[in-house]
């Protein structure tokens, strides 16, 4: 090797007259190869054991919360569907507005309907006329009756008292005769004027009958005349409209002209398990209590945000749905601003009870592994050990571990991704301090 280095020596100073600083690396190469080699090739270099930062979990009371998929929708929905068929001339709303009850939402052609008022009106006058003119025949028909009866008093009269008469031969047989046709003639006249009576009578109901009708049609008639003017049945928000200028509208046509939904409070529809609402309702034996149906619930929206309003549990449903093994619950939050809207997803948080003495440790120290959770501890001997643990709810940023610690126990919080089972370590003190939510 020397030789060698005496040849590159003088090829050097002889090409490029650098001999001196060439010399000098060579001469350090050598020398730090003849330390590497000292020893056979067994000396290495140590390099210092990694500082993580450790502290014991943090023990105290947190609540713990349940959480479930949930569906929103209108507090109310309303189908806006026409009473009459009818062309459609007007839209008077917005869509995706806010409607009053009562409001005009469209308007249907509303000249056949106006036409088929005046017409049963008009049947109604006559219907009135015919009533009045029946009963002026009836009045007619009853002072022929009493005319009648009087001539038939009369003549009764004048017969019972020449009978006698005409026995004592005081008067006249041909009077008798007489004042006996004159009463036959009365009795009849009596009949007929009762008969007429009778027609008369039946000719009042009848008219009567037929104004009954024709009431009935001019009301049915305002009322379509009415319902071709579409108004919203609740306070809501408006949908986007399913029918357009010109379009030919009808109470058999299944698609509605629009839905209003009254948005403001808004429903929220989850299922929870027959379990769960079994230990609500405290008539669980197997499983702690939970507390739902007085609870005031969360609501986190599909980007992960929490909802600034809190709800409350309106109903339960009266069935468990046997192909799920859920029953459904609904609760109401208060929408200002129409906000939330029908059809949203997302899901409601309830605290169900509190967890005594819970040990929580930064989140920063779990590591997922293939589904399960792990933590690394150090050991008296300043090594590091892999331990898996069963975690629990996220409360800020720590981890509340269910299963896995003890008080005593020292997590790394900070490098735990640069060590591995029975790494030494030099460990430095860090201070935790959970929050509560």
């Amino acid at each position: 090797m020397i030789q060698a280095v005496e040849r590159s020596h003088h090829q050097g100073t002889s090409e490029s007259g650098r001999a001196p600083e060439f010399l000098a690396c060579l001469v350090a190469i050598v020398a730090l190869l003849a330390l590497t080699g000292c020893g056979g090739g067994n000396a290495q270099i140590k390099l210092p054991d990694p500082e993580v930062l450790v502290a014991a979990p943090v023990q105290q009371d947190v609540a713990v919360h349940s959480e479930w998929v949930a569906t929103l929708d209108g507090y109310v929905n309303a189908e806006i569907r026409p009473q009459v068929s009818g062309y459609i001339i007007k839209q008077e709303y917005k869509e995706g507005a806010a409607v009053r009850k009562g409001q005009v939402l469209f308007q249907i052609d509303p000249r056949p309907f106006q036409a088929a008022l005046d017409r049963a009106k008009g049947e109604l006058a006559r219907a009135n006329g015919e009533l009045a003119r029946a009963r002026g025949e009836r009045a007619r028909a009853n002072g022929e009756l009493a005319q009648a009866e009087a001539q038939l008093a009369k003549t009764t009269n004048d017969v019972e008292r020449d009978v006698p008469l005409v026995q004592q031969q005081a008067v006249a047989k041909e009077k008798l005769d007489t004042e006996i046709q004159a009463k036959r003639a009365a009795q009849a006249a009596v009949e007929t004027a009762h008969a007429a009576v009778q027609s008369t009578e039946a000719a009042i109901v009848s008219a009567e009958a037929a104004v009954v009708a024709s009431k009935a049609a001019v009301e049915r008639a305002e009322l379509d005349l009415g319902w071709a003017t579409v108004t919203s049945l609740i306070d809501g928000v408006a949908g986007i409209a399913n029918v357009q200028m010109g379009n030919l509208v009808g109470p058999t046509i299944p698609v509605p002209l629009t839905s209003v939904s009254q948005v403001d409070p808004i429903k929220v529809y989850f299922a929870v398990s027959e379990q769960e609402y079994l230990r609500a309702k405290h008539a669980s034996s197997n499983a702690p209590e939970m507390e739902l149906f007085g609870a005031a619930p969360e609501l986190i929206l599909a980007d992960g945000g929490v909802y600034p309003h809190r709800g409350r549990i309106l109903l339960t449903d009266r069935q468990v749905d046997t192909s799920t093994g859920t029953i459904r619950m609904v609760a109401a939050f208060p929408n200002p601003g129409d906000v939330l809207r029908p059809g949203q997803y997302g899901r409601v948080r309830v605290q169900t009870s509190t967890r005594k003495h819970a040990l929580l440790v930064p989140q920063s120290a779990v590591k997922e592994l293939q589904g399960g959770y792990q933590v690394a501890l150090v050991t008296p001997e300043h090594k590091t050990s892999i331990r898996p643990v069963k975690a629990g709810e996220k409360i800020g940023d720590m981890w509340v571990i269910n299963e896995g610690l003890t008080p005593a126990d020292q997590v790394v919080v900070e490098g735990v991704a640069n060590i591995k089972e029975g790494t030494p370590v030099v460990p430095r003190p860090a201070n935790l301090q959970a929050k509560g939510r």
